[in-house]
């Protein structure tokens, strides 16, 4: 190493210096990432999670831009003369600025990787508030990299700091639903009305499944594949039927269904619940039941009741369970009644003669 710095010592060129550095820091990096890959890879393969593998790939590209950076402003200092200070700072601050942000999309790519991690092993991070945790973390990751980029051209952050409160007040009387639609989503991803895959119903009688929740705003799939955005404002301020929340996503579904009457009742009710048992789709805890509901105006009411694993799929088991239902009943000879009208003509016999 020190025959090495004294033929460099020796070099007069500066543009040939300068390539040295270059070359040689290069070198440095890629021996730093081979390094990192062979001996801290050995000590991620020991672990149950492979977050920290994904972590370890991530992470090759910021280390070696950051060495190369670092050989990249020694080079410019051996190019530049010191009349060129002004010049070699500018340097400087446009390469450390390439590095910060090379880091930062680091940061945000690892961050969901970390918190999804955390999540599955950790029981103080729970699913249901990575979204909150992963947006609330960006936004940090923003604020301390925006603080770092003025250090590095020399701003004024308090200055700045100042003038963002002073401007603040006036973004805010300005954007008011932008900033209501914010913190509603802050709100929304702390309480945890639904998540991501959940099937709710609005009270505009929206239906659909949630598919992202934004700061500003949440998605919502129908089962007719159109995708519904809804201010977070507009939907924290409304009634939200969760149909995957509770103990469980199933979700009991109910098939009403009138015979006429004379009809056996025991063995109607015996039908319904072989229909719902035969049914593969339909769980068997809890039971399916049959209820006799009411007389009604031509026909005895009842109802299958029973419980699917999915709320997706309710309407596709209702017509399975509609189709079975009729062709059991037209099997064992049970009459499904429905309205008649009958229509009398009355004929006057008693006209008038002309």
């Amino acid at each position: 190493m020190s025959e090495f710095l004294g033929f460099y010592s020796q070099i007069e060129s500066p543009w040939l210096r300068a390539l040295i550095v270059v070359v040689a820091s290069g070198i440095l990096a890629q021996l730093a990432v081979w390094v990192l890959t062979r001996w801290i890879s050995r000590l991620t393969q020991r672990t149950a999670t492979s977050v920290d593998d994904l972590v370890l790939k991530r992470i090759r590209r910021p280390i070696f831009v950051h060495i190369s950076v670092f050989g990249l402003k020694i080079a410019g200092g051996e190019i530049l003369r010191p009349d060129h200070l002004r010049m070699l700072a500018n340097l400087e601050a446009l390469l450390e600025t390439v590095t910060l942000f090379v880091w930062l999309g680091f940061a945000f790519s690892s961050l969901l990787l970390l918190l999804q991690s955390l999540s599955r092993h950790e029981h103080w991070v729970q699913p249901k508030t990575v979204p909150l945790l992963d947006n609330m973390g960006k936004l940090m990751i923003v604020a301390l990299g925006g603080y770092a980029l003025c250090l590095i051209w020399g701003v004024n952050a308090t200055a700045w700091l100042t003038s963002a409160g002073i401007l603040g007040i006036a973004i805010g009387f300005a954007a008011k639903d932008t900033l209501g639609n914010l913190f509603s989503g802050i709100f929304i991803l702390a309480d945890a009305p639904y998540k991501i895959g959940d099937f709710i119903i609005l009270d505009n009688a929206e239906r659909g499944q949630v598919t992202n929740i934004g700061l500003r705003s949440t998605r919502i799939l129908t089962r007719d594949d159109i995708e519904i955005i809804i201010p977070n404002a507009v939907i924290a301020a409304s009634k939200i039927v969760n149909e995957t929340g509770g103990p469980h996503p199933k979700e009991r579904i109910r098939v009403p269904v009138g015979v006429a009457y004379g009809s056996d009742v025991d063995r109607v009710v015996e039908l319904l619940e072989k229909v719902a048992l035969d049914n593969e789709a339909i769980c068997r805890a809890p039971e399916p039941r049959a209820r006799f509901r009411q007389f009604g105006t031509s026909s005895l009411d009842f109802e299958l009741l029973c419980w699917i694993e999915e709320p997706v799929l309710r309407g596709q088991h209702r017509h399975e369970l509609n189709m079975a239902v009729y062709k059991i009943f037209a099997k064992n000879g049970i009459q499904i009644p429905f309205p008649q009208r009958d229509i009398h003509i009355r004929t006057d016999v008693n006209r008038a003669e002309d």
